[in-house]
């Protein structure tokens, strides 16, 4: 019976975490592989944990509790940890325990001094560190003492901090188990961390190391400033050595203590240069073997290098995966779509089957590969300038990659540049309304026919006909006409800001003569909204009904309500024309508001409290008038200027032309969500069958799957249940990651900066897209489900894609940390006239939600005010 409480380091392997935790499965692994030495030990295992706290009186009870706890609750977590942590330190270790220990401590030495160590079960995981979390003891003499401290780390599994993690990662406290290291105590001379990767850039060929005089907890605890070594490639490529003025020792009698540093050893580095090269050495073996970056803890005794501690590194963003060795540069799709939240498999299979260019996916997001176009010169200026008219931020991170002139090749203009990315400039047409008209039919006439022949398809043959589908998508996206529409509108725009800028020195013109312009769906998506808004505002048991709403069948319970009918016919018609989008939507395994239409319920109220009746009509109407009165005054100042005559009519040509083509802009995003709403209740009418036949354990499991693995258990009717957990898991983790702009073969994130000094000290620089200056409330909102906004409020969000432009109405200005000239936040925001500044870096995290800010759309810059 004892041998299951207790497992010798030695014997213990990376599949045994379920029994030894994360930690000590880890050293065990670490213990296997040739050259790396691991001081000697033990685990007890969670066989004796559980039988220990199967003591602790009402501990489902307390368990329970906790559970229930917001997260955001410090003071609930603290007194009910606080509880637990007691009770389990209050309670006996069972005597098979005890037994079990003091064997095992005879044979590594009973009165020698040990580590004594947490090991939770989800502890050191590839998707969660969980580190620092529960509580380790260095230099522990003797069997009493041993297992005090063992009972000690049992309780450290309800620390604060351990419970709070838990509770953010949505981790239950019944699904996590703790194991204890003991270990032999290594008396270092130095101690410290070794990261196989750069922490901070990610750049998976430089290794960085923290070292320190005595036992690493001087470092840990920041008791001192450690040297710190940078190692790429094998050499040290910088150093700074710290003034270490204090040291913990290990104390004879157990126990530790900080020390003075003799003055004359303070500022000598605590490993020589050789010392660093061997020690990273080492640590690329650690690397290789798990096979991911790892953060190394390790200590330096007489004998060498002992390592202590491995775990993955989880804030390092996924470098794509490539079929040679030599260097990519990779560019974010995410900041180009206005989705940067990682995405499904399922979602991520279908956008690079409709997609028009090859592309990579890392971390749940996608990349396009730009070596090629930035090592030809021809193609390098071109693709330059498309990708900083979208985001400038991407545009600074590759001058920044190119500048360095070591990574990315040169090639000949022969090269394999190819053409700069949107198919190169289209050949002029004329400004002609019936052309988009024309075009929208086309689109029309498309989905239409999609609708009507998907129906009877199922199984395989539903794959194959997908298959088909996806190339009419892409060949209706890659129009010819629709590029040139397309492209006329932005070169319209971009020739209006620069002619009246260089001649009559106003910046952004074009902002408000494309005020209201006609056709752009996505700005009459938020302007028809008011208008259901106006069928709910004068029936006051509607908009009680409405404010109660939490499930997506509230519109069957219109009905019942005085004037509930004409309400739910306005939601519906607006859902038959809109109810494709959502949040995120070029994500597939997204709901549509036409799945989910209790989505749109926190808007269509925020228009009934902040807008009179027929408020959209007059808002168009007025924008309209308001681009016409500029149009008039432009012209009118030009044409008193030398030569006035010719400029004027040059300039009312191209206002004519992007007023004719500007809103066609947003309408190929729409056939696409359209297209993908088709497929969508396709594919999960096949889940739902594969689902009821056994084959998944629920519908939902299919977005796990990419598209082909989808299609392979549709014929197989068999599905992977292993896979499916793994990239669950795997999507949990790839939530909390931050996409960078531009990232690297080697791993380096880079997200470039604006090199600009116009702007006053303190404020937050971005990119201007829609003139204008605005002070009010700041709201910070990062899910438009929990959005309240009252009019006059600033909108300051990670990104806005279509989706967001309902709560465009009622706000009077925009902040995003995504986006560019071009992108839809930008195109909406100078749509409504909303002074507007994007790609403003950290903006949700350094703007505080009801701080008053003044936002500076035609510099682009956002002062802080309170």
């Amino acid at each position: 019976m004892n041998e299951q409480y207790v497992v010798d380091l030695g014997e213990v392997a990376g599949a045994h975490v379920a029994v030894v935790g994360g930690k000590a499965a880890h050293l065990g692994e670490l213990s296997r592989i040739e050259g790396i030495r691991v001081p000697a030990g033990f685990c007890v295992t969670t066989d004796a944990f559980r039988q220990a706290v199967a003591q602790v009186p009402s501990l489902d009870e307390q368990l329970d509790e906790l559970t229930r706890v917001d997260p955001d609750d410090r003071e609930a977590i603290r007194t009910l940890s606080a509880r637990l942590r007691r009770a389990v330190e209050k309670t006996a270790v069972p005597d098979g325990v005890v037994e079990a220990v003091t064997r095992a401590l005879t044979r590594f030495g009973e009165h020698a001094a040990y580590a004594v160590r947490s090991s939770a079960t989800a502890e050191d995981l590839p998707t969660a560190s969980f580190a620092g979390q529960q509580d380790t003891y260095l230099n522990v003499v003797g069997p009493e003492a041993v297992l005090e401290h063992v009972s000690r780390c049992w309780a450290s599994l309800f620390t604060e901090r351990a419970v709070t993690y838990r509770l953010r990662q949505g981790i239950g406290h019944r699904a996590v188990h703790m194991a204890v290291v003991v270990q032999r105590m290594v008396l270092p001379e130095a101690s410290g961390i070794l990261f196989t990767a750069d922490p901070v850039t990610g750049h998976r060929r430089t290794a960085t190391v923290d070292a320190g005089f005595g036992l690493g907890e001087a470092l840990v605890s920041g008791l001192v400033n450690p040297d710190r070594f940078t190692v790429r490639d094998g050499e040290i490529v910088d150093r700074t050595i710290a003034a270490k003025q204090r040291a913990v020792h290990a104390l004879p009698t157990g126990g530790t203590r900080d020390v003075v540093v003799d003055a004359r050893q303070q500022e000598q580095p605590a490993l020589t240069d050789d010392q660093v090269v061997r020690l990273v050495q080492l640590g690329r073996r650690i690397e290789a073997h798990f096979g991911r970056p790892q953060d190394i803890e390790w200590c330096l005794d007489g004998d060498g290098f002992h390592i202590v501690q491995s775990r993955p590194v989880t804030t390092l963003f996924p470098v794509p995966e490539a079929d040679d060795q030599e260097n990519h540069v990779y560019v974010s799709v995410g900041h180009q779509q206005m989705m940067t939240d990682a995405m499904k498999p399922l979602g991520l299979s279908l956008w690079r089957r409709t997609a028009m260019v090859p592309m990579h996916e890392a971390g749940g997001r996608l990349f396009v590969d730009v070596t090629a176009r930035l090592a030809a010169p021809a193609s390098r200026a071109p693709l330059l300038d498309l990708l900083g008219r979208g985001d400038p931020l991407i545009t600074d991170a590759l001058r920044t990659l190119l500048d360095r002139g070591d990574f990315i090749p040169s090639l000949p203009d022969t090269g394999p540049g190819g053409p700069p990315a949107g198919g190169g400039a289209p050949a002029p047409i004329e400004t002609d309304p019936t052309v988009v008209t024309e075009l929208v039919r086309r689109s029309e006439t498309s989905v239409v026919a999609l609708e009507r022949d998907i129906r009877t398809k199922t199984g395989p043959e539903l794959f194959d006909f997908l298959l088909d589908a996806f190339e009419e998508h892409k060949r209706v996206l890659s129009d010819p006409l629709s590029m040139q529409v397309i492209m006329a509108g932005m070169e319209a725009t971009w020739w209006l800001n620069d002619h009246v800028r260089d001649w009559l020195g106003e910046k952004n013109a074009a902002d408000t003569l494309t005020l209201s312009a006609p056709g752009n769906i996505t700005s009459e998506m938020g302007l028809a909204l008011m208008d259901v808004a106006d069928a709910v505002r004068p029936h006051p048991e509607v908009v009680a009904y409405l404010q109660g709403v939490e499930d997506d069948d509230f519109l069957d319970g219109l009905a019942e309500l005085p004037g509930g009918p004409e309400a739910r016919d306005a939601v519906e018609r607006y859902l038959d024309r809109y109810g494709v989008r959502c949040v995120g939507e070029i994500d597939i395994t997204r709901p549509r508001w036409r799945e989910q239409p209790a989505a749109l319920v926190p808007a269509i109220l925020d228009n009934v409290r902040n807008f009179p009746p027929g408020a959209a009509g007059r808002r168009f109407e007025e924008g309209r008038q308001k681009a016409l009165r500029k149009e008039q005054d432009v012209l009118s100042r030009l044409r008193a200027l030398p030569d006035g005559e010719r400029k004027a009519a040059e300039t009312k040509r191209m206002i004519d032309r992007v007023r004719t083509f500007i809103g066609y802009r947003e309408y190929p995003k729409y056939g696409i969500v359209s297209r993908y709403f088709v497929y969508r209740r396709a594919l999960l009418a096949e889940a739902e069958r594969l689902a009821r036949a056994g084959v998944l354990a629920e519908r939902e499991d299919a977005f796990f799957l990419t598209f082909e693995e989808l299609h392979e258990a549709a014929r197989s009717h068999r599905a992977d249940a292993e896979l499916i957990r793994r990239r669950k898991d795997a999507f949990h983790a790839y939530q909390a990651l931050t996409p960078p702009r531009v990232l690297t073969s080697d791993g380096e994130a880079l997200n470039g900066a604006y090199r600009r000094d116009d702007a006053p000290a303190g404020a937050l620089l971005g990119l201007p897209v829609s003139a204008g200056t605005v002070e009010g409330r700041a709201r910070v909102i990062l899910d438009i489900a929990r959005a309240d906004l009252e009019e006059g409020d600033i909108l300051v969000t990670a990104y806005t894609d279509p989706s967001w432009s309902p709560l465009f109405v009622g706000i009077k200005g925009l902040v995003t940390e995504v986006g560019g000239l071009m992108t839809h936040g930008a195109v909406i925001a100078r749509e409504y006239g909303l002074p507007a500044v994007v790609g403003v870096d950290r903006a949700t995290r350094l703007i505080r939600d009801g701080q008053r800010i003044r936002v500076h759309g035609t510099d682009g810059y956002v002062e802080l005010l309170s």
